[in-house]
């Protein structure tokens, strides 16, 4: 029966690949099955202030929060969806909490006292309240060394940063390489976990799609889409906007599968399409979440999920 099942659905994948195709009236032969990494871009990781202050923890005394400040009860807590680091744990102020690496969580112990409990204000226990997308079991406390309780996140002592003022700060991630943001299962926040390609929701231009990184796809207004597949962008231009290396249909989310697949260029560079326009990153672009090509030159859009381009008429 395993055999079958799996014949059965080598054959329906086959299927859709060649429907996919006939629709940007390209070669079968250039559709891309593998998993491969998407665009030449930087790998999502250390977005914070990595600067070294006076006291040696990140922090300096005048931007340290008040005492009560940092006692404050952490409240609801919630799930913050950043560009830069996917799904964040906030306090109900907004504020972002954080894990050190030099604690431990089987069993929960920190390592964070005196001038660094300063820089790093511990978040109580008491009054910390689970919210929609965390989960009620993970939640804990450990005893500190001054005998107050801090909460914990599957064992992972959380913090606040003092040089984070306002609700979706996140200045202490990457800190000494050893503090970043807590996703709401305890772990960093991370974006390593994206599909080839997926919708992120950007404040100003909406839906638009990202690739593995989270970077901002791009189309080019002098491609061609149809009867094939054909880029304007080469030599320099390339340089500038990378192109999308092709990923497997199955490897993304939420965007448009009919021409979505991969063609070889002229130079030999194997690239993606999404309803079969060419798609590319932009090396202006230096972090998840930044949109620096959207207009640039009267040429170059964001793409949204149908493949149109954002902001632009065809």
């Amino acid at each position: 029966m395993k055999t079958s099942w799996r014949s059965a659905s080598l054959v329906a994948t086959a299927a859709a690949v060649l429907a996919l195709t006939t629709a940007c009236g390209q070669e079968q032969g250039t559709q891309s099955t593998g998993s491969q990494n998407v665009g030449a871009t930087a790998a999502a990781g250390d977005y914070g202030t990595s600067t070294t202050a006076g006291n040696g923890y990140g922090a300096d005394s005048g931007t340290q929060q008040s005492a009560a400040a940092q006692a404050e009860a952490a409240g609801q807590l919630s799930v913050t969806e950043s560009a830069k680091l996917g799904k964040v744990l906030t306090d109900s102020a907004g504020l972002t909490l954080y894990r050190f690496d030099k604690d431990t969580a089987e069993p929960p112990k920190s390592s964070c006292d005196g001038d660094c409990a300063k820089a790093w204000p511990p978040v109580p226990a008491e009054g910390a309240e689970a919210a929609t997308g965390v989960d009620k079991a993970l939640l804990g406390e450990v005893t500190r060394s001054d005998g107050t309780k801090q909460l914990t996140v599957a064992g992972w002592p959380m913090y606040r940063y003092a040089k984070d003022t306002k609700a979706g700060d996140a200045n202490g991630q990457g800190v000494g390489g050893t503090w970043f943001a807590s996703a709401p299962n305890g772990k960093k926040a991370t974006l390593a976990d994206l599909p080839g390609l997926s919708v992120r929701k950007d404040a100003k231009l909406g839906d638009i799609v990202v690739d593995k990184n989270g970077m901002t796809v791009y189309r080019f207004m002098k491609d061609q889409a149809w009867p094939v597949s054909k880029s304007a962008c080469t030599g320099a231009c390339l340089e500038k906007w990378p192109a999308v290396a092709p990923v497997a249909a199955n490897d993304t989310k939420g965007v448009k599968k009919k021409g979505l697949m991969g063609f070889t260029r002229p130079d030999g560079v194997k690239q993606m399409t999404v309803n079969c326009w060419p798609i590319y990153t932009f090396s202006g672009d230096t972090a998840p979440g930044d949109t620096n090509g959207q207009g640039v030159g009267g040429t170059w859009y964001a793409v949204a999920p149908d493949g149109k381009p954002v902001g632009a008429s065809e």
